[in-house]
């Protein structure tokens, strides 16, 4: 298909393969720059839209719809600093997610190699819960429900009655945030957790390594973007460099 200078609303939707309504939509909600009008109210489109468009929808993968909607917007403001704001902390999250997932691999891997007499007698500092779910990155809220669903059991302490989190306990934290992010369900975890009390670690291993994978290929999708992206805002936004 031959594209001229002004493109209409359906050249945008067949170029990218998506709906007339979703090209409007996009325009509406800033992902695209504002369109010109013809005298007769049509949307003139040209080919910075057409990168927009092609730009955006290369990051979704990468950085989520709501994310890269908030990107482009921020572009498209003129402020390339608040768009870069929201890149790094994409890439800032996709970093710590990355270290948990080593840091419990190493874990995982060290109780692996140890005897299963010494695996459920390493004496270890227990963690209330607040600290524990600090140490994740997610609501204590989440520790509680997990915990009524049946996939932690914390000890008690004796007067106070807080909840504690030994050693074992947060392997067992650390494999439910993983997994929980990748998409499982509890039924899948449990079982991974079943197998890591039992003394064999090795499919929780074999899922862990299955998130670190799926962090690698959500990486790559963002540096693919971000190609896309360098590219288009130096041919249509250099202005804000």
């Amino acid at each position: 298909m031959v594209l001229h200078d002004s493109l209409r609303t359906i050249d945008l939707a067949r170029a990218t393969g998506i709906s007339v309504q979703q090209v409007r939509n996009y325009e509406a909600w800033g992902l695209l720059p504002a369109a010109s009008r013809s005298k007769r109210g049509y949307r003139l489109y040209t080919q910075r839209h057409l990168a927009a468009l092609k730009t955006a929808r290369g990051m979704i993968g990468g950085y989520s719809w709501q994310r890269t909607l908030a990107i482009m917007q921020a572009l498209h403001q003129g402020d390339l600093s608040a768009s870069l704001s929201l890149i790094d902390s994409r890439h800032a999250e996709l970093a710590n997610k990355r270290l948990q997932v080593e840091q419990t691999l190493s874990a995982l891997h060290a109780l692996a190699a140890q005897p299963a007499s010494l695996q459920s007698a390493h004496p270890s500092q227990s963690l209330r819960v607040g600290e524990a779910a600090r140490q994740v990155g997610v609501r204590v809220s989440a520790l509680h429900f997990w915990e009524q669903q049946g996939l932690l059991h914390p000890v008690r302490e004796q007067d106070s009655r807080y909840r504690l989190y030994n050693e074992q306990e947060m392997h067992r934290l650390r494999v439910i945030v993983l997994l929980r992010e990748a998409g499982y369900n509890f039924d899948v975890i449990q079982s991974v957790l079943d197998e890591l009390a039992a003394g064999r670690p090795e499919k929780a291993i074999v899922m862990v390594e299955k998130r670190r994978e799926e962090l690698t290929r959500t990486s790559w999708l963002c540096v693919e973007a971000m190609a896309n992206f360098q590219r288009y805002v130096h041919e249509f936004c250099g202005e804000l460099l």
